[in-house]
């Protein structure tokens, strides 16, 4: 099922309130972080949050401070009814492309939250495969449902802290800073030093990089 998205200004619990009058006891929001960077992780979230202890100012993770987002995601582990995190590294991503890996990142997540959702809630216009329940997606759901949103906190939270890693393994190419995204930065740094470990092979510039290794190679 697919909701398209009306103007909402910030995320409410109006979806899960009505899912739950028609039945549904357990509300899961899923959210990932991470789809378009050159390197690094996917990483999916699903968050059953309590009704009665909801964390004010959840909302979209991008649209949030790094410390409203750490502020949040502390609260929300302390307060949620259930929370899970997968991580679809490059190799995953590599095998299932980027759509396919955050898809079967959101059924696991819904698969892992330790309990048995009635419903859930999905950031974006499909529906994964493989969920235990029956689930709904809503474009633009980290700005209209609170347990998307919570989720898409969760999700980046954890990401940024896996890119500060990376950044120890790698420091060169500065993952610490642009997430692995394709900055002028880290553009640079792939040309110069070539990719690692971490990024991502089927990305066009990480593929092009490789190329030109393999040239450097054969023409030497």
């Amino acid at each position: 099922m697919l909701f398209d998205s009306p103007q909402q200004t910030e995320p409410d619990y109006s979806h899960e309130r009505e899912l739950r009058a028609r039945g549904a006891r357990i509300v899961a929001g899923i959210d990932e972080a991470g789809r378009g960077p050159l390197a690094g992780p996917v990483v999916v979230s699903a968050v059953v949050l309590d009704p009665l202890a909801i964390p004010p100012g959840l909302n979209d993770s991008k649209k949030l401070t790094k410390e409203q987002r750490e502020l949040l995601f502390g609260q929300i582990m302390d307060t949620a009814l259930a929370v899970s995190v997968v991580v679809a590294p490059p190799t995953i991503i590599l095998s299932h492309n980027i759509r396919g890996a955050t898809l079967w990142g959101m059924a696991q997540a819904a698969r892992s939250l330790g309990v048995a959702p009635d419903r859930v809630l999905v950031d974006g216009r499909d529906v994964p495969l493989g969920l235990p329940c029956e689930g709904t997606a809503l474009i633009g759901g980290d700005g209209r449902s609170v347990s998307i949103a919570a989720a898409s906190v969760v999700a980046k939270v954890t990401r940024d802290r896996m890119c500060q890693v990376m950044d120890c393994d790698a420091p060169h190419f500065g993952f610490a800073g642009h997430k692995g995204y394709s900055t002028p930065q880290h553009m640079r740094a792939l040309e110069e030093h070539g990719p690692c470990r971490h990024h991502r092979e089927e990305f066009a510039p990480v593929r092009e990089a490789w190329a030109r290794i393999r040239l450097s190679v054969k023409v030497a």
